[in-house]
C-alpha cells in the first residue's frame, strides 16, 4: 500500500511537470526598491543589485534606492551583496507592464547557509522559506539560562526534550546528570531526525542507537539553529522527525570590516549548594572576523568556547531498584506471589525497596567553528568550514539501597487473597562511576559557481564522533554479605508516600543506624570494571545544479547527486573481581574521603560517603587481572571480541525539483531516490551439543535499502506578510546498527535443535507518507503568528532499545531456530502547532517595550510494536501536549523575559517490568519549568546577561511505573541554575 501510495504521487509530479508545455509567453517590466540594513534600518549605500540569469545590475545611491529597468516578465530572486556586508536576497514577480517593488530580507532558501541574528531575522527566515521551518536566533540561545542545544530546542513547537536514553546511561543515570540530552520532534523518537551542522551530516557516534547526543554542544558554540520540519527533495530523506542544523555564521553575515567579541560567564548550581559543594561554573568565548583583499573578497572567521559545570543531583530510584533488585510486589496476591483475580495489576503495584543516592560529577567542554570565504568574482564563490565540540563528563553515583528478602504471602484473613509480607531488608551501598568522553567534528569544502542561469554547487565533507565510557566502575558494600539474619521487617511494604506521591521509607533504628555508618558495611569484591568505546567517521560528497528561467511559469529546476559513506565500531568489555572471604569493612579499602550529611537534603537525611577517585583507580588498578574478564561468556576470546561490532555504510543519493509558479502560487515537485549498503560484522559464539561454550569467530550480513522518495510542495503568497503551505512528503529511517549486526550465540541442544540469537539484516526501514498543511502571518508592528497540522503514516515502526533485541521474535528453520529481532506494525502521528509572538511596539511609552510569545502543540501517536499486547501503543518520548509561554520587555538596551515550558506525560520504556502486557510500561510525569532573564546593552559594545532557569526548583525528572501509579518512581532534584555572562563587542 505504501508503495502505491509513493508511485500515485510519483505520477503526480510527473503530471505537474507536464503543465509546463503550457506556459504563454511574456512580456517586460522594472523593479525598484529601496535597501536599509536589516538590524539598523539605516540605507545601504553602494550595494550592488544583481540579477544572475538575466544579467542586469545596478547599485543603489546614498539613499539605498536602486531601479533594474525593462526585464522580462517572470519571477526573479535578486541578490543585494558588498565586500563588507552580509548578503541580502528578494525575490520578485515582474509584470508584464509596470513596476514592482523589491523587499528584501537574510534569506530566500534555506539550501544556503543563513544566519539569524535577532528573532526577527529569524521570523523572516521562517515566512521566506519554501519548507516548513522552525528558527532560533542567536538572541534565542543568549536569552535562556539551558545547558545546551538540546534544552534551547524546547523553546520551539513541537519539540520534547528529554534528559535520558536506552544507552549506558540511560534510566536515571542519564536523568541524574540534570539536563537535556535528546529531543523528539513532532513525536519522533531522536534516531528519526537528522543533525546537521552547517548543512554537513554529523556523525552518529552513539552506542546502540542512530540518535546525537547534543547535549555535546553548548548554546555559545553557535549562532542559529534551524529546524526542518519538512523535507524536500534536496534534502536527506532520513528524517521521519526533522532535520535540525546548527548553523555558524561567516565573515559576509557581518557588516563592519573586522569584528569580534569575547565573553565571560558564570554559573551556579543550587542542588550541588545544598549538599555543601560550591556548584560553580563558568565559560569563556571569543569571535573574530575579518574581511581581506583590495575588495574585501577573503573573509575570515573563528570561535572559540570553553566552559564547565560541577554538579551534585539528588535521586529517590524505587523504579531502578525493582528493575534491578526485583523490589516489587502486588499488594494483593495469589498464594503464589502473583496478581490477584479481580485488581488491575498496575494499581496494585506496591514497592518493597528503593535506592536513595546522589549523582556528581563535573561537565568540561571546548570547541570551535571556523570559516573560510572568498568571493572569487561575481559568479564564483569558495569555501571551507570546519567546526569541533569536545565534552568530558566525570559522573559518580552513590545509593543506599534497600533489598527486601525472604518474601513470603499471608493470606487476608479467609478471603482467599493475599498479601506480600517481607521477611527481612538488607542495606547495603552501591557505587559507580559513569565517565564520558564524547567530541563532534565536521569539517567541509565547497563552492557556488554561476554560469548563464546555472549555479553550480560542488561540496566535499567529512564528520566524526565518538561516545566513550573509558573506565566504568562499580562497587559495592552490603551488610548481609555473610549472614541473612539483617534486618527482620515484618510488614508488606517498606513505603508511605507524600501528598505528591514522594516515597518515604520505613525504617527500623538498626536499619537507620547502618545507613549511617556505611564503612563498617563488608566490602563486597574490589570492583567491577567496563570499558566501552563507541564512534562512526563518515566522509563523501555531494554536487548541486540549479537553472534559473527567465520567463514563463517554470521559475528553476534543480538536480543532483550525494555519496556518504560511514564506519562505525563499538566494543565493550568487562572485567569482575573477586568476592572477598575476609570479612574486611568498605572503610577499610581507604576509598572514603569525606561524608554529605543528606543523601536527599530536606527528604532524606541519612549520611552518604563520597569517595576518592584516585583511591579508587588505584585499588581498580592492583585487582583486576586478566582472568577476570567475564563480559559475555567463559572463554577468554569470546569475553574478548563478543560485544564488538563493526559496520561500513554506504548511502547514494540522487534527486530532481522543479519550481512553478503562477503568480502567488508556487508548487514545487521533486523525487529523490536513495540507496544504501550496509556490511556488518560481529562476534559469534558457538556452543556444542553438550552446552560446551566453543571459540567463537567474526562474521558478516548485509543489508541493502533502495527507497523512491517522491514529494509535492505547495506555497502561496498572498502578500509579503502571508504565507500558506502544503506539502505530501515521504521519507524513512535505517534500523540501528546493533538491531542489523548485534552479536550471535550459537547453541545446540541434546536433540539436535541449533538456536541462533542474533542480529537481522532483513529488517525493514521504518517508512512515512507525511502530509503538512502550516499557514505564517508577520505584520510590520513586531508580530508573527504560525499554525500547523501535520500527518505522519509510519510502516514496519522500530522503537528504541538499547542494547536489546527490539521485538524478539522467533523463526523455524528446519532443526535451526532464529531469535531476532523483528520489525513491527504501522503506526500514525498527527497533531496542531501554533505559535504567536507579538511586541506592542504601537503602545505609548515606556509600555511599547513589552511583548508577549507562546506557542503550544498538541499530537497524537499511535503505534503497533509487532508484539501480541501492544498493537496500539503511545510513541516512546511523545507528549500529547506541549507549550512555551513568554512575557519580555525589549527597549532602549534593556531586556526582560519570563519564560513557562510545559511537556505532558509520555512512555519512555515498553514493558519495564518485563511482565509482557503495557500495564507496566514506564511512563515520565509531566514536566514544568519556569526561566528568568534579565539583560542590558552599555552603548553599543558592552551587554551583561542574568539567567535562571528552572525558577521554582521541580524536580527535573520523575518516572514511575505504570501510568496511573506512582508506587515505584525514579526522581531526580537538579536544583536550578543561574548563569551570569558578560560580553564585549568590538
Amino acid at each position: 500500500m505504501y508503495r502505491t501510495k509513493k508511485r500515485l504521487l510519483a505520477y503526480s509530479i510527473l503530471a505537474a511537470m507536464g503543465s509546463l508545455l503550457l506556459v504563454p509567453a511574456v512580456q517586460a517590466g522594472d523593479v525598484s526598491g529601496m535597501l536599509t540594513d536589516p538590524a539598523t534600518g539605516k540605507p545601504l549605500a553602494g550595494m550592488t543589485i544583481s540579477i544572475a540569469p538575466a544579467g542586469q545590475s545596478a547599485q543603489t545611491d546614498a539613499s539605498g534606492h536602486f531601479v533594474l529597468k525593462d526585464l522580462p516578465a517572470g519571477h526573479y530572486t535578486l541578490t543585494a551583496a558588498s565586500a563588507a556586508s552580509r548578503t541580502l536576497t528578494a525575490a520578485v514577480d515582474v509584470p508584464q507592464q509596470g513596476t514592482v517593488t523589491a523587499v528584501f530580507s537574510s534569506a530566500t532558501s534555506l539550501t544556503k547557509i543563513t544566519v539569524a541574528a535577532n528573532r526577527y531575522d529569524a521570523s523572516q527566515i521562517q515566512m521566506d522559506a519554501t519548507n516548513t521551518v522552525n528558527v532560533l536566533s542567536a538572541d534565542d540561545l543568549k536569552y535562556t539560562a539551558v545547558h545546551n542545544v538540546a534544552e534551547a530546542l524546547g523553546l520551539l513547537p513541537g519539540v520534547n526534550v528529554f534528559n535520558t536514553g536506552q544507552s549506558y546511561f540511560g534510566g536515571i543515570d542519564g536523568a541524574s546528570r540534570g539536563e537535556g540530552m535528546f529531543t523528539s520532534v513532532r513525536g519522533l523518537n531522536a534516531e528519526y531526525n537528522v543533525n546537521l551542522i552547517n548543512g554537513v551530516n554529523v556523525a552518529q557516534g552513539m552506542a546502540y542507537s542512530r540518535g546525537v547526543q547534543l547535549s555535546l554542544l553548548p548554546p555559545s558554540g553557535l549562532q542559529t539553529i534551524v529546524l526542518n520540519k519538512t523535507s524536500t527533495a534536496d534534502m536527506d530523506g532520513d528524517a521521519i522527525g526533522g532535520t535540525i542544523d546548527f548553523r555558524t555564521p561567516t565573515a559576509f553575515d557581518f557588516n563592519a570590516p573586522t569584528s569580534g567579541s569575547t565573553t565571560a560567564s558564570g554559573r551556579v548550581e543550587s542542588r550541588a549548594r545544598d549538599y555543601g559543594d560550591n556548584g560553580l561554573g563558568g565559560g569563556l568565548a571569543g569571535e573574530f572576523q575579518t574581511k581581506l583583499g583590495s575588495a574585501h573578497q577573503f573573509g575570515i572567521y573563528a570561535s572559540a568556547y570553553y566552559d564547565s559545570r560541577n554538579y551534585v543531583n539528588s535521586e529517590a530510584a524505587a523504579a531502578t531498584a525493582a528493575l534491578g533488585d526485583g523490589t516489587w510486589e502486588f499488594a494483593r496476591t495469589t498464594a503464589a506471589g502473583n496478581n490477584a483475580p479481580g485488581f488491575d495489576p498496575q494499581r496494585n503495584l506496591e514497592s518493597t525497596g528503593m535506592y536513595m543516592g546522589t549523582s556528581s560529577g563535573y561537565t568540561h567542554r571546548y570547541g570551535g567553528n571556523v570559516s573560510l570565504d572568498w568571493k572569487v568574482d561575481d559568479t564564483l564563490t569558495t569555501y571551507a568550514r570546519m567546526s569541533y565540540a569536545y565534552a568530558k563528563t566525570e559522573q559518580d553515583t552513590t545509593y543506599l539501597q534497600l533489598i527486601p528478602a525472604n518474601v513470603t504471602y499471608s493470606q487476608i484473613g479467609t478471603t482467599g487473597v493475599y498479601q506480600p509480607v517481607i521477611g527481612r531488608i538488607a542495606t547495603r551501598f552501591w557505587y559507580e562511576t559513569n565517565p564520558e568522553k564524547a567530541d563532534l567534528g565536521t569539517i567541509q569544502f565547497g563552492a557556488d559557481k554561476n554560469m548563464g542561469g546555472w549555479t553550480f554547487s560542488p561540496n566535499l565533507f567529512y564528520s566524526w564522533g565518538h561516545n566513550d565510557r573509558p573506565d566504568h566502575v562499580e562497587i559495592s558494600a552490603r551488610n548481609d554479605e555473610y549472614s541473612s539474619a539483617n534486618f527482620p521487617y515484618g510488614a508488606s511494604t517498606v513505603m508511605t508516600y507524600g501528598a505528591n506521591g514522594f516515597p518515604y521509607p520505613t525504617l527500623t533504628p538498626a536499619m537507620t543506624a547502618q545507613f549511617n555508618s556505611v564503612s563498617t558495611m563488608y566490602a563486597r569484591r574490589a570492583g567491577e570494571l567496563t570499558e566501552s568505546y563507541s564512534g562512526q567517521e563518515k566522509g563523501g560528497a555531494k554536487f548541486d545544479a540549479r537553472y534559473d528561467f527567465n520567463d514563463g511559469a517554470l521559475t528553476s529546476v534543480q538536480m543532483g547527486v550525494k555519496y556518504v559513506d560511514s564506519h562505525r565500531e563499538f566494543t565493550n568489555r568487562d572485567w569482575t573481581t573477586g568476592k572477598y572471604t575476609d570479612d574486611r569493612s568498605f572503610g577499610s579499602l581507604g576509598l572514603i574521603d569525606g561524608y554529605y550529611s543528606s543523601v536527599f537534603p530536606g527528604v532524606y537525611s541519612y549520611d552518604v560517603p563520597t569517595i576518592n577517585q584516585a583511591a579508587l583507580k588505584r585499588l581498580i588498578a592492583a585487582n583486576v587481572v586478566p582472568g577476570d574478564l567475564d563480559t559475555c561468556s567463559n572463554l577468554y576470546i569470546n569475553n574478548w571480541n563478543c560485544n564488538t561490532q563493526r559496520a561500513n555504510e554506504a548511502v547514494s543519493s540522487a534527486y530532481a525539483m522543479a519550481t512553478l509558479k503562477w503568480g502567488d502560487l508556487e508548487v514545487i515537485p521533486g523525487m529523490r531516490f536513495e540507496h544504501t549498503d550496509i556490511r556488518n560484522n560481529f562476534w559469534v559464539t558457538p556452543q556444542d551439543a553438550s552446552g560446551n561454550e566453543l571459540p567463537g569467530y567474526f562474521a558478516k550480513n548485509f543489508t541493502h535499502y533502495d527507497e523512491p522518495l517522491p514529494s509535492v510542495f505547495v506555497n502561496y503568497r498572498p502578500s509579503d506578510g502571508a504565507v500558506y503551505r502544503g506539502a505530501i512528503w515521504t521519507s524513512y529511517t535505517r534500523p540501528a546498527f546493533v538491531q542489523l549486526g548485534g552479536g550471535s550465540q550459537v547453541s545446540v541442544s541434546a536433540d539436535g535443535l541449533t538456536t541462533i540469537t542474533e542480529g537481522n539484516p532483513d529488517l525493514k526501514p521504518i517508512e512515512s507518507l507525511n502530509i503538512d498543511l502550516s499557514g505564517e502571518w508577520s505584520n510590520q508592528h513586531g508580530g508573527h503568528a504560525m499554525l500547523a497540522g501535520f500527518y505522519k503514516k509510519l510502516s514496519n515502526y522500530i522503537y528504541e532499545a538499547g542494547s536489546n533485541p527490539v521485538n524478539a521474535g522467533t523463526t523455524d528453520s528446519g532443526t535451526i531456530q532464529y531469535i531476532k529481532p523483528m520489525n513491527g506494525g504501522d503506526g500514525r502521528v498527527y497533531g496542531i502547532e501554533a505559535a504567536v509572538r507579538q511586541k506592542f511596539q504601537d503602545m505609548p511609552a515606556p509600555l511599547d517595550g513589552f511583548g508577549v510569545g507562546f506557542n503550544v502543540t498538541g499530537q497524537h501517536t499511535s503505534v503497533d510494536l509487532g508484539m501480541a499486547g501492544f498493537h496500539n501503543e503511545r510513541i516512546q518520548n511523545a507528549p500529547d501536549l506541549m507549550a512555551n509561554g513568554e512575557l519580555f520587555y525589549e527597549k532602549n538596551g534593556f531586556s526582560v523575559n519570563l519564560s513557562y515550558h510545559y511537556a505532558s506525560s509520555y512512555i519512555a520504556t515498553y514493558d519495564y517490568l518485563g511482565q509482557g502486557a503495557t500495564w507496566d510500561d514506564l511512563w515520565v510525569r509531566p514536566i514544568t519549568r519556569v526561566d528568568l532573564h534579565a539583560g542590558y546593552a552599555f552603548y553599543d559594545h558592552f551587554q551583561v546577561d542574568l539567567s535562571i532557569s528552572n525558577l521554582t526548583s521541580n524536580y527535573s525528572y520523575w518516572s514511575h511505573v505504570g501510568k496511573n501509579n506512582l508506587a515505584l518512581s525514579d526522581i531526580v532534584d537538579s536544583g536550578m541554575t543561574t548563569l551570569v555572562t558578560v560580553k564585549y563587542s568590538f
